[in-house]
């Protein structure tokens, strides 16, 4: 099974950088008339693209060139988002980098010879382009035509996709002269992009290529032509400064790497930028290995990637705060939705409706930036976003509906307790942050505090909080990791020392809860949706007392490779489901934070 090591920025996602080959399995991209992601895929046996190298044949007369096998293969990562591989490339050392620098509408390679004596050799990148997919949760083959041609304007390579007209287009430059060849198989367009070095007197010799993505031929050409003209040095060193200005020490190194890969990994793959329109978008993940890629949820975004994107770059968190209030607004509280704010699919989710304005509410009391919430259409989205609570809410009791659970799973019963208790904590700090205009909902918060102590805590055996009830005497004693009741000190709706949450805890992490871990080497909670320990358990558990236990179990587990993804194996740590999943690695972040001691964002 091949290990991948993800890097990207706001226009590409390379997902799928394969530790045992260097090779690229993939690469995509966001596209908003096609309403989410379009992936150009290698053939099963033939990646996207492979870095090789090339010696002059030995034998006399011959000079033919000889494909060097790899052996030693060393993977690591610069600033803990750029990867280098290093390698023997035969009697070669070879060194092999990746990076997106930040802004660009592309990437670059850099490739590292040495020990290669007085002969000449050769560096570049193979590749098959076998498909063209477009993911949505689920992945489709897209019907068109594929082109490779040497452009006029610049003799670069370029790639290109055509249906009706042009959807995308890459190309390949150098800072050198290329070659580069291809032809039609029954795989796919297959391509070989190289160039010839003559080594320095210490037998080394580099090649960088830079690949361009554009809606068609002129704007990838261009794409290429503007990391050339700014070189590899200056935008390598500009994306390594911004990386690590923004990197975090932990209490080991094996948290120091969990934390700030798992931070940039939420950055760029939980938003971006749309390659046609170049609008900002926030998605579930760019990662086609999670299994609802590319599309929109407002708990997702709001609750669990925010404070994260918050806290590395406020304008960023910003971006996605305007995103929720103009394009995302009209669908607010839907299940989940296109980039474009459009349905995907329906079902009305209470933590949904509220999250993109309790991040709003976060946004503006860490940056004391009041310009959003003042906004005279921001005061009429709140107002909008009042309405529809009422609209949701029980006629006697004040507690408030949804159709659907934290994990998108159908309720059983619709008073949810942890949903509500996001509802007194948006009233809470709507009225303490505009008091003179939502000063009325402190009362409306103490009224859905007084209803869920009233009418959501069961005594059997010992009073604690129930799931779910349905205002008939009918409740579900559960829990569900994306939505947790072991958070509600988290948010301040009770003590850690109170006896019905303490008792609620104790159920839930017991070995006789149906879905507790206990006692196992990952201790954690599953639920229906996910049978087994989610990572969103390890953040409740980061969040509520137990962070020793969650820190010792984020030390030894290998997630999806040290990505944060949706639940893994009780017994050995790995991915069971929901790899590559963004917006969890941006709360596994908070998490970690506030465990460490520093302020809450």
């Amino acid at each position: 099974m091949n290990h991948f090591i993800p890097t990207g920025n706001e226009y590409v996602s390379l997902p799928e950088v394969c530790e045992e080959s260097g090779a690229l399995d993939s690469l995509n991209f966001l596209y908003m008339a096609q309403k989410g992601m379009i992936e150009m895929r290698g053939a099963s046996a033939r990646p996207l693209l492979t870095p090789f190298v090339e010696k002059s044949s030995d034998t006399a007369g011959e000079g033919e060139a000889e494909a060097l096998p790899f052996s030693e293969i060393r993977w690591s990562r610069d600033a803990f988002w750029l990867p280098v591989f290093t390698a023997k490339a035969g009697t070669l050392s070879f060194c092999y980098e990746l990076a997106a620098p930040l802004g660009q509408r592309g990437f670059m390679i850099r490739m590292k010879v040495a020990g290669c004596g007085s002969g000449s050799v050769r560096v570049g990148l193979r590749g098959c382009w076998s498909q063209s997919i477009h993911r949505i949760n689920q992945s489709k083959q897209m019907r068109g035509e594929k082109r490779a041609f040497i452009s006029s304007w610049s003799n670069d390579l370029v790639l290109e996709y055509v249906n009706a007209g042009p959807l995308f287009a890459l190309a390949f430059g150098g800072d050198g002269e290329l070659t580069s060849e291809w032809h039609g198989e029954d795989e796919g367009l297959c391509f070989k992009v190289c160039r010839d070095l003559v080594p320095s007197p210490d037998g080394c010799a580099e090649a960088v290529f830079f690949l361009g993505l554009g809606f068609e031929e002129t704007a990838a050409v261009a794409s290429v032509n503007e990391l050339r003209y700014k070189g590899w040095p200056a935008e390598y060193a500009r994306t390594r400064t911004w990386l690590q200005q923004r990197a975090k020490k932990m209490r080991t190194e094996r948290l120091t790497e969990i934390y700030n890969v798992n931070q940039f990994f939420c950055v760029f793959y939980s938003t971006g930028l749309t390659l046609d329109t170049e609008q900002f978008v926030c998605v579930t993940s760019r990662s086609p290995h999670y299994y609802v890629s590319a599309a929109y949820w407002d708990r997702d975004t709001f609750l669990w990637a925010f404070p994260t994107l918050l806290h590395v770059d406020p304008g960023l968190a910003r971006r996605a705060l305007l995103y929720a209030f103009t394009v995302q607004w009209r669908n607010v509280g839907t299940h989940s939705r296109y980039i474009d704010g459009t349905c995907l699919e329906f079902g009305f989710e209470l933590d949904e409706l509220v999250a993109p304005l309790i991040a709003l509410l976060l946004y503006t009391e860490e940056t004391g930036d009041r310009s959003l919430i003042e906004q005279q259409t921001a005061a009429g989205k709140l107002d909008e976003l009042l309405r529809k609570l009422e609209e949701v809410k029980h006629p006697a009791a004040d507690l408030y509906a949804s159709f659907q659970q934290p994990s998108d799973d159908l309720c059983r019963y619709p008073y949810l307790t942890y949903d509500n208790m996001l509802v007194w904590y948006l009233y809470r700090r709507l009225s303490l942050l505009l008091p003179d205009r939502y000063g009325f909902c402190a009362e409306a918060a103490e009224r859905v505090m007084r209803a869920i102590r009233d009418n959501c805590v069961v005594t059997d055996p010992t009073p604690r909080f129930a799931w779910a009830v349905d205002l008939q005497g009918n409740c579900e004693v559960f829990d569900e990791p994306p939505g947790s009741l072991q958070l509600l000190p988290y948010y301040g709706f009770c003590t850690p020392d109170d006896p019905v949450w303490k008792n609620t805890v104790a159920h839930i992490r017991s070995p006789e809860y149906s879905y507790s871990f206990a006692g196992m080497p990952v201790a954690e909670i599953g639920c229906p949706h996910a049978p087994y320990p989610w990572l969103l358990s390890i953040c409740n558990s980061l969040l509520c007392g137990y962070e020793e236990q969650a820190l010792q179990e984020l030390e030894w587990i290998p997630m999806d490779n040290g990505i944060a993804c949706e639940s893994v194996d009780p017994h050995d740590g790995s991915c069971r489901t929901g790899a590559a999943f963004a917006t969890c690695a941006g709360f596994l972040c908070n998490a970690l934070r506030l465990a460490a001691g520093e302020p809450a964002q």
